[in-house]
């Protein structure tokens, strides 16, 4: 442990990889301290309706487990089926001796200041581990929620799918109604042994001023699978995220579905990059994204290792109004002779002949765009709940017909 700290010590003042730089100490770290509750009654009717709109839900037989943490408090951590641990953080290092096989060894706690600022001053997270040949029956959720004003919120989360284990994350991600700035600093690293499945899906519902700067690293064994789905279509200031997957294992596979919005005045520098590292891995990342006046930049790296590899990007952005812009920037990087890896980028408005091809099936001009926008987020994510599902669905539909 004390060598992560003097790493991080180290990097206390480097900036993060990509995007406008954050003034660390303009948020506050004097959180209200909050108590525990044995369900989810620690929350308003207010705040557990926001929850709702990021996929957590109030019903504990509809999730094998439930965990939230308000401000720096973990205020609710329950549990439903055998076989699927759910702790705090704090509580894993405390009773595995500092959980020496998996802290920081696939982030770094030196990668920026960022890292360093969750590594040095660590609020709480959630510890979620699958045992070997489990199978989590309904999904695991986690909700990520900041309710004082100006906040700093500094969370790390690890997670292990044993040998042949499977599990669903819904991480909910989001502030309470009316608090505007914020920073959510998040290191998440995530551990898929051989033969496992983890799917995560992060919804997000910031506040206006949100800073937002996950960093994410995932390690993917022998024949495992780690499917990612990452949704914020609702105000954010800043989100700099660009997760790391490395699949190690031969034929480990990986898909990193991205759907966003930024609205005027937010800055987003998004992606995904996987390394994949042994035969027959097969990687996938799919992004799309829409401007109704932010700033959007949209990277994508796939780096082959070993021959016989395969793998594809798409980046898809769309933009709804002046004053914003897209920046695409597919990358591939071959290293061996015998990889397969392709791409295509694409940055336009809608189309007016498919608005003019509806509005002769009966559609106004308004409703033909929205149409067309919803079917452009129509991303396919696997392995989502039906619930989870139906509201990703909402989400969209409630967009296209916002912006029109």
């Amino acid at each position: 442990m004390s060598e992560i700290i003097k790493e991080a010590e180290a990097a206390r003042d480097k900036q993060g990889q990509h995007g406008a730089d954050v003034d660390l100490a303009s948020f506050r770290r004097d959180a209200p301290a909050h108590g525990t509750n044995p369900d989810l009654t620690c929350l308003s009717d207010a705040e557990m309706e926001h929850l709702a709109g990021v996929g957590i839900v109030a019903a504990p037989r509809e999730r094998a487990g439930s965990f939230i943490l308000k401000d720096h408090s973990p205020v609710h951590c329950s549990m439903g089926q055998d076989g699927v641990e759910l702790l705090s953080i704090k509580t894993a290092l405390a009773q595995y001796g500092d959980l020496p096989e998996y802290w920081w060894k696939a982030v770094r706690p030196g990668t920026d200041k960022y890292t360093a600022q969750a590594a040095l001053a660590l609020d709480d997270g959630y510890f979620i581990r699958v045992r070997a040949g489990v199978k989590a029956a309904l999904p695991v959720q986690a909700c990520l929620f900041i309710g004082a004003e100006g906040l700093s919120q500094n969370i790390h989360n690890v997670v292990i799918a044993e040998a042949g284990s499977e599990l669903h994350i819904i991480t909910g991600c989001t502030t309470a109604p009316d608090l505007h700035r914020g920073l959510h600093v998040g290191v998440s690293e995530f551990y898929v042994q051989k033969g496992a499945t983890v799917t995560s899906t992060m919804l997000h519902n910031w506040g206006d001023e949100i800073v937002v700067r996950p960093r994410t690293s995932v390690i993917v064994e022998e024949g495992a699978t780690f499917m990612s789905n990452y949704v914020c279509l609702k105000s954010a200031r800043s989100v700099q995220m660009d997760p790391l997957v490395r699949l190690v294992g031969p034929d480990a596979v990986t898909r990193l579905n991205t759907i966003l919005v930024a609205a005027p005045g937010a800055d987003f520098d998004i992606g995904g990059r996987v390394s994949l590292e042994a035969p027959g891995t097969r990687a996938e990342i799919i992004s799309r994204t829409i401007t109704t006046g932010g700033n959007i930049i949209s990277r994508g790296l796939l780096t082959g290792h070993v021959p016989g590899v395969k793998a594809h990007l798409e980046c898809s952005g769309l933009i709804l109004a002046d004053g914003g812009y897209i920046r695409a920037i597919p990358e591939l990087d071959g290293r061996v002779a015998g990889v397969e890896m392709s791409h295509e980028a694409a940055v336009g408005r809608i189309s007016q002949e498919e608005i003019e091809y509806l509005m002769a099936r009966g559609l106004t001009e308004n409703d033909a765009s929205a149409l067309i926008v919803r079917g452009f987020l129509n991303v396919k994510m696997e392995g989502l709940p039906r619930e989870l599902a139906d509201e990703i669905e909402r989400i969209v539909e409630a967009f296209g017909k916002s912006v029109f």
